[in-house]
């Protein structure tokens, strides 16, 4: 099963983004799943005009990641939370591309605040039906991440330790059933 994690934020030193990365590697390492992240601070993806519905449709520079996103069976996104919401970033991004039906979204935010991004992770609840994605139902919402996460991507708090791995096993359960049952929309 291909994977791919959205790592949401547009800004360089992004300290979501630590937590695609820890994510990235824990799933690596700990199944036999193809894993990527695509980090949107690393492409300039413009505002939407036309919905990419093959890779070729994107524009040359862009289908490379264009075909990333075909060919995934399942996707984490990884968002900040901006404003009581997720990343404008992140929206523009999965405008781009058509309906993912049937394919399972697992919903990670982040923040340096108490509250983790929870506003967001509810915007998030309604987007992923919107792309008639599945949501995996365990969330991983992320609070202080500048304290369990460090810049290489690593969990620095051991308490969060349970919290990571129940996200994990949820996500994975309901990708890998779902993406055995493969149905055109």
């Amino acid at each position: 099963m291909k994977i791919e994690i959205i790592s949401g934020s547009p800004r360089k030193n992004s300290m979501t983004h630590r937590v695609a990365l820890f994510l990235e590697n824990k799933l690596k390492t700990e199944t036999e799943h193809e894993v990527g992240v695509i980090a949107l601070k690393d492409y300039d993806i413009p505002f939407v005009q036309n919905v990419w519905v093959t890779p070729e449709k994107a524009p040359e520079s862009l289908r490379p990641l264009a075909q990333r996103i075909f060919e995934a069976d399942a996707f984490i996104l990884v968002t900040p939370e901006y404003n009581g919401g997720y990343s404008p970033a992140l929206k523009n991004f999965v405008d781009h591309f058509p309906k993912q039906g049937h394919k399972t979204f697992g919903i990670v935010t982040a923040s340096p605040g108490a509250m983790g991004g929870m506003r967001a992770s509810q915007q998030m609840l309604l987007l992923v039906p919107g792309l008639f994605g599945l949501v995996s139902p365990y969330m991983l919402i992320v609070p202080a991440v500048d304290k369990k996460f460090n810049e290489a991507g690593e969990l620095t708090d051991e308490s969060f330790t349970n919290a990571v791995n129940t996200f994990a096993a949820e996500f994975l359960w309901l990708a890998e059933r779902t993406a055995t049952e493969k149905i055109a929309i």
